[in-house]
């Protein structure tokens, strides 16, 4: 999805939640009072209307709420790769935590609050497109490996080291190994480290 489509329906949701100062506030309130177990009390006890958006360059996860800043952060790189309700769904998730405030995580009250809102009651969306890892690695062993940040100290492969201590009986030695090495590539550049 374009982000400046991303931006428009983000706010929207913030502002209809009470997010913003926004009569939608109102709404919010009135929601509050369906959720029962304690949520217009959630509502009501914390100031949620000065909350603002913004877009990172996450590329593991596509939301973030910062309960001291009162800000709303969506991966830009993620949000362009997401239908329309993929997108809807991480600005609910995300507003769920927002409306439930700091400490409750993916807890029964921020589930609540979140199928309340329309809000998939999950921590993560399941299928979802992933941006590719800029550095492919490979073991000799054909593992293969990705890291979104170039590798700053060589790396020995796990898996590799594990079959051999197995077949050998040796303890698995969890330090560097030569012999498990992976070679990592840039997909843009093709530099090999």
């Amino acid at each position: 999805m374009e982000i400046e489509h991303v931006r428009v329906l983000a706010s929207q949701l913030m502002a209809e939640h009470g997010l913003c100062s926004d009569a939608a506030g109102i709404a919010t309130v009135e929601a509050g009072r369906e959720l029962g177990n304690g949520a217009l009390d959630i509502h009501r006890s914390r100031d949620v209307a000065n909350w603002r958006l913004g877009f990172d360059h996450a590329r593991k996860r596509a939301g973030m709420t910062d309960f001291s800043a009162q800000k709303i952060t969506l991966s830009a790189p993620l949000m362009r790769l997401y239908s329309e309700n993929m997108v809807r769904q991480v600005v609910l998730h995300e507003i769920a935590h927002a409306l439930v405030g700091a400490g409750h995580h993916h807890d029964a009250s921020w589930k609540r609050v979140a199928a309340a809102i329309g809000a998939e009651p999950r921590a993560s969306l399941v299928g979802t497109p992933q941006v590719p890892p800029l550095w492919q690695g490979r073991c000799n062993g054909g593992h293969e490996f990705g890291r979104y940040r170039r590798p700053q100290t060589a790396a020995s492969c796990m898996a590799c080291a594990r079959k051999e201590a197995a077949r050998t009986g040796a303890p698995l030695r969890r330090e560097y190994d030569e012999r498990y090495r992976i070679t990592w590539t840039n997909c843009k550049t093709g530099e090999v480290l």
